[in-house]
């Protein structure tokens, strides 16, 4: 593969390593030109491209990213369609997510332009979630390479998920005079919503003495006890173990069954008890597990409901990573309120700005087009004041006086940009050194000519963005294949403010390191009308 500056005449089969915009239209980055696309090019007074020429055997970036996506085993993963070089990778389950280090590290050393990126080793994963990325990152890569790269996968599992299997949970809780009632009937609570995710059952709970007499009569008869599905017993001391002989690991012994382990190389979760008695798992929690942060009975909790026997190898190889206390980037509490995740506040920003190019020269403008009746801006504008952000800002510019007219009487700000000529980067610009909007904790970013997009879409986004805490952001997608709305958290705001050109807040999205939550909205994330047939297509009526 060749990278460089091509004239015209020698630019057909090259391909383009930027995108050109064209006053009919742009070609895009990755387009192999053909003659025709040159003569458009030539008309356009456009007499060089930067691009690049393929050598034999090379396959392009969309090709290579799909051949070595189609070489890892699909079972519980759902895979995005190749695009600008990238298969993202989906868990189809709830489950745990497990990665062979030496096989995803084998795979980028093959060669720089190939890498795959996933999750860290033995996490758990909700359906929906991103769980790996394939990324080809030039325009093209040697077919040899790609081959090489499919041939390792083929013969190792580089990762996979493991989906959660429900089993019927026993809780015993030991009492002392000291440990509050209350307590107890809060830990019975978190408990039932950490076996939620596996869609495992509480089926009893059981209160004792602290005491390994009573502990293990208590074991002895659930041990004669027939369950007619996966069991397991998870026991809540009244004290801290203290010693491999204290009440828990000594009523397991006594009761018949075997202690795997006492004590765990994480923090909190150092005194976590494992053993078993038959073929069912026991579990003595440690008194972090009383409380909704993550700890090392998560842990062991997740491997066991995948399907996985942990032994005392395993536990004692959790260390690297084991430090879990007051680390900000550990997910918030499960038990996190409504309240709290309330005060994530969002507002809106509806761009509004463009020139229409692509509607033809003196011809209707698309936000101004009817869809019900109402014109498309205003649509979008009430669609989004129905929304949970607590505040709408729309920036205008092309055609500004017709566009303000239409949004006459609702409780938005408009924010005219005086730049709009020079691309989005203005109206991003724009809207984001709104004071208002600039105060809150994240900003919805939403093109005012999206007419598939509803008020529900807005909320999911939304939800997704404080039930994560806020920090991150949120992307719709499509079938895996990145759209809009998105939401930037206030971390990004001053690298939006930096932005010049026609770009709008990919490079940021890509650049910046923050975590990203896809939210499938469906075909609305890609439904946008820059034609005078995609708005008749879309439902619209053109009027001015």
């Amino acid at each position: 593969m060749r990278y460089g500056t091509f004239e015209l005449g020698e630019a057909e089969g090259v391909v383009l390593a930027h995108s050109i915009r064209l006053a009919a239209g742009r070609m895009s980055k990755g387009q192999m030109l053909s003659r025709e696309d040159i003569a458009r090019l030539s008309e356009e007074g456009v007499a060089s491209v930067v691009a690049v020429r393929l050598d034999p055997g090379d396959m392009l970036e969309d090709d290579a990213a799909q051949a070595i996506a189609d070489a890892i085993a699909p079972d519980n993963l759902r895979f995005s369609e190749a695009t600008t070089g990238r298969v993202n990778i989906y868990a189809k389950v709830d489950g745990l997510f497990v990665a062979d280090k030496r096989v995803v590290d084998a795979l980028n050393r093959i060669d720089p332009a190939i890498t795959l990126a996933c999750l860290a080793d033995h996490v758990a994963v909700r359906a929906g979630d991103m769980v790996a990325t394939v990324k080809i990152i030039p325009l093209a890569v040697g077919g040899a390479k790609v081959t090489e790269a499919v041939a390792l996968l083929a013969e190792s599992v580089a990762f996979e998920v493991k989906a959660f299997s429900p089993r019927a949970v026993t809780l015993i809780a030991t009492e002392l005079a000291s440990l509050k009632m209350s307590v107890m009937d809060r830990t019975a609570k978190l408990l039932e919503q950490r076996l939620a995710p596996s869609g495992s059952r509480l089926i009893k709970e059981i209160r004792i003495p602290h005491s390994a007499e009573r502990l293990t009569e208590v074991l002895q008869r659930l041990r004669l006890e027939e369950i007619n599905e996966p069991a397991m017993i998870i026991v809540f001391g009244a004290s801290a173990v203290a010693d491999p002989d204290d009440v828990i690991p000594a009523a397991i012994r006594h009761a018949g069954g075997e202690v795997d382990q006492v004590g765990m190389p994480v923090d909190p979760g150092n005194l976590l008890v494992l053993g078993r008695i038959g073929k069912v798992p026991v579990l003595g929690a440690p008194g972090c597990a009383r409380s909704p942060k993550e700890n090392g009975f998560d842990w062991v909790l997740n491997r066991l409901m995948a399907g996985e026997t942990p032994t005392s190898f395993d536990i004692t190889g959790m260390g690297v990573g084991g430090l879990l206390m007051e680390i900000p980037t550990r997910p918030r509490p499960r038990d996190a309120t409504a309240e709290k995740a309330a005060t994530l506040s969002v507002g809106a920003l509806m761009l509004a700005a463009g020139q229409a190019r692509r509607m033809g020269k003196d011809g209707p403008h698309k936000l101004l087009a009817e869809f019900d009746g109402i014109p498309l801006v205003r649509r979008t504008a009430g669609i989004l004041l129905a929304s949970q952000a607590s505040l709408v800002v729309a920036v205008t510019g092309h055609r500004r006086d017709e566009i303000e007219t239409v949004l006459a009487g609702l409780d938005i700000s408009s924010h005219f940009n005086p730049d709009y000529a020079s691309g989005m980067a203005s109206s991003l610009v724009a809207g984001f050194s709104n004071p208002e909007l600039a105060q809150k904790d994240g900003i919805l970013v939403m093109l005012a000519d999206m007419p598939g997009v509803t008020t529900e879409h807005l909320n999911m986004l939304i939800a997704a963005f404080r039930q994560a805490g806020g920090g991150v952001v949120v992307r719709s997608v499509s079938d895996g294949k990145r759209g809009n709305p998105i939401i930037l958290p206030r971390i990004a705001f001053d690298a939006v403010l930096r932005l010049e050109g026609d770009v709008g807040a990919r490079a940021i999205i890509e650049n910046s390191g923050l975590s990203v939550i896809d939210v499938d909205i469906g075909p609305a994330a890609h439904l946008d009308v820059d034609t005078p047939e995609a708005v008749t297509a879309a439902g619209g009526i053109l009027k001015r």
